[in-house]
């Protein structure tokens, strides 16, 4: 398992913020990802928001996503513990565990990013993100 890294949620202004950490902590986003360049049914008014970036300054990692109108974040729901694995069998164990008194939000499932992903609400309230990525598949030419 790799290091815990903050997954924020945003009402909306994900981009922005984002920008702000850039310039505050002096780092970069390394990846990002609108929902509408996803295969995911969205309004068109979401279109523009950010599915999914990563943020790196220094050591520091951060994840940020917007969240749609129906699940409005407030403070103290509006950050999870993602957890990175490295093994596929961990992964399954570890969100098992973990799922022992707790609201599952998303079943861990394989995704169309190439992921096994889940979330989680675990019974203390904190909320956990669980993610291993599929190895890549190495060109053939």
């Amino acid at each position: 398992m790799e290091a815990i890294v903050p997954y924020l949620n945003f009402n909306g202004n994900a981009a922005e913020a984002l920008a702000f950490y850039g310039k505050a902590l002096n780092g970069s986003i390394l990846f990002q990802q609108t929902f509408g360049e996803s295969p995911m049914e969205v309004p068109p008014a979401f279109r523009d928001k950010i599915m999914h970036a990563t943020f790196k300054a220094g050591d520091l990692t951060i994840m940020a996503s917007d969240v749609n109108d129906k699940d409005q974040v407030t403070t103290g729901t509006n950050i999870s513990l993602s957890l990175n694995f490295t093994e596929l069998d961990l992964i399954n164990k570890t969100f098992e565990a973990m799922s022992e008194g707790s609201v599952i939000t998303m079943p861990l499932q394989d995704t169309f990013w190439g992921a096994r992903f889940g979330m989680l609400t675990d019974a203390f309230g904190i909320n956990w993100m669980f993610n291993y990525d599929y190895p890549k598949e190495e060109s053939k030419s």
